[in-house]
């Protein structure tokens, strides 16, 4: 049986895995927790939603020792956005074990608060090459007692240049340790990589074990003036087929054309938000909330950018450029149909961008769907249901979603249906409502507060 009770787990994460619904283990986890809880280095390929953050998260969560107040465990990640992810998966992990201590380490937040935090040493370590390794060299980071190194989509790293931090990084680890490696592909560079960080690694593939997905491939012929009206066109045929608020995420190759659909769709009346490298982390993390929380109908954004981006229903894909590879294609259209809903990815191609499309059906082994982008008289207006409420007070404040929860409804005057998602971050505390409480709710925060405490309150979205 794939259950997690048939391994040699401690009992609070058997619980742990119970109180989050894992019912059997997925095929990665099946085939490299044995390997991992063993100690040998594991070389993985597995896809986002695999469900591989439980299997190294369960692992390297197992030889914990919490008693030591020493970082044991560092997991590389090649974006912020996937580090955020990973963090709080390990949080819930964790959860049933009292005292961990997790940081994430990624550019966009201070040093100094960070090297601060870093006087007292975390056990899970979760960052970015690059932030890592500023602070390896500042020595604010102490790997002497290191027990696993996780590199989570290390192909993505590669393709990024972080191959000289990486191997700066694993310059300053001991040699006594366990290398798991994840990679959705094997190219040549990551075998390479393997075999100069890694001592006989067990080398497993892996595919998800979920329902089949139940995407539906459509390629537009499309020139570059009516990029912008057949995207409007093919967000209005989505929001009649659903007849109800839809979300769509809008991928384009470069960050000045992020800016340029977004600003056209906010003037054409939906709201749309853009996603690039050029904005502050965390501008970035909040947009990433915004659109998590139903804050807003279309994100729009690069594939650097989209990384590590998870929601569960997501009806619409639009690759206003096609995308450049097979990977880059495969990695959007992965964004919708999810948890055995169906989904629609929708790519526009210049007539000189065929032979390129033909390539990257060839290599994905499926047939092209060409038709003629939807015209209807419909607007492809959509306002989103909920706004997002942002406190200036989080977890150093000691602020818990119940406090929130609870200061909004009962004499707030909100139910609990008019509130969403709730996410706490070390000095904020983002909450969802619904957009026509939004400022009653922002008003009266402000006014009574929060476990009688006054906060700093507004309206993300304004």
């Amino acid at each position: 049986m794939n259950d997690f009770s048939t391994l040699a787990l401690r009992r609070e994460i058997i619980e742990s895995a119970t109180a989050r619904g894992f019912e059997r283990m997925t095929p990665v986890q099946a085939q490299t927790l044995p390997a991992i809880l063993t100690g040998d280095d594991v070389l993985g390929q597995a896809e986002t939603g695999s469900g591989k953050t439980a299997a190294f998260g369960f692992g390297l969560l197992n030889k914990l020792a919490v008693e030591r107040a020493e970082t044991q465990a560092l997991v590389l990640c090649p974006t912020r956005e996937l580090a955020d992810q990973v963090g709080q998966a390990l949080r819930q992990f964790a959860a049933t074990i009292a005292n961990v201590k997790l940081m994430t380490l990624c550019g966009g937040t201070p040093m100094r608060a960070q090297v601060n935090s870093l006087a007292q040493p975390p056990h899970i370590v979760v960052g970015t090459p690059g932030r890592v390794l500023a602070h390896l060299r500042r020595e604010s980071l102490h790997t002497h007692a290191l027990q696993t190194l996780v590199l989570d989509e290390a192909d993505r790293m590669l393709d990024m240049g972080f191959i000289d931090d990486i191997e700066a990084i694993v310059g300053c680890l001991p040699d006594e340790r366990q290398t798991l490696l994840f990679s959705a592909t094997w190219p040549d560079a990551i075998r390479e990589v393997s075999t100069r960080l890694q001592r006989n690694p067990k080398q497993i593939t892996a595919s998800a074990d979920r329902q089949p997905l139940r995407i539906t491939q459509i390629f537009h012929q499309v020139d570059d003036a009516d990029k912008l009206v057949a995207l409007e066109q093919v967000l209005a045929d989505t929001q009649q087929r659903h007849k109800a608020f839809t979300q769509a995420l809008v991928f384009c190759n470069r960050r000045d054309d992020v800016d340029r659909v977004c600003a056209h769709l906010n003037k054409r009346g939906v709201a749309a938000l853009a996603l690039h490298g050029d904005r502050e982390q965390r501008e970035r993390d909040e947009v990433l909330l915004r659109f998590a929380n139903q804050s807003c109908a279309v994100l729009v954004a690069t594939d650097v950018a989209a990384r590590g981006l998870d929601i569960a229903s997501l009806p619409l894909v639009v690759s206003v450029d096609l995308a450049r590879d097979i990977d880059t294609h495969t990695h959007r259209i992965g964004r919708t149909g999810r948890a055995g809903e169906a989904g629609r990815a929708v790519s526009f191609c210049t007539p000189r961008e065929r032979d390129r499309a033909e390539r990257i059906a060839a290599a994905g082994g499926f047939r092209l769907n060409w038709s003629r982008w939807p015209e209807t008289q419909a607007s492809a207006r959509a306002q989103p249901p909920m706004a997002t409420l942002v406190v200036q007070g989080g977890r150093r404040d000691k602020l818990r979603p119940g406090d929130i929860l609870g200061a909004l409804t009962g004499e707030g005057g909100l139910t609990g249906d008019d509130v969403g998602k709730i996410e706490i971050t070390t000095v904020r505390s983002y909450v969802a409502v619904a957009r026509a409480k939004a400022v009653p709710a922002r008003d009266r925060l402000r006014q009574a507060g929060i476990k009688k405490r006054r906060f700093r309150v507004g309206v993300l979205d304004d």
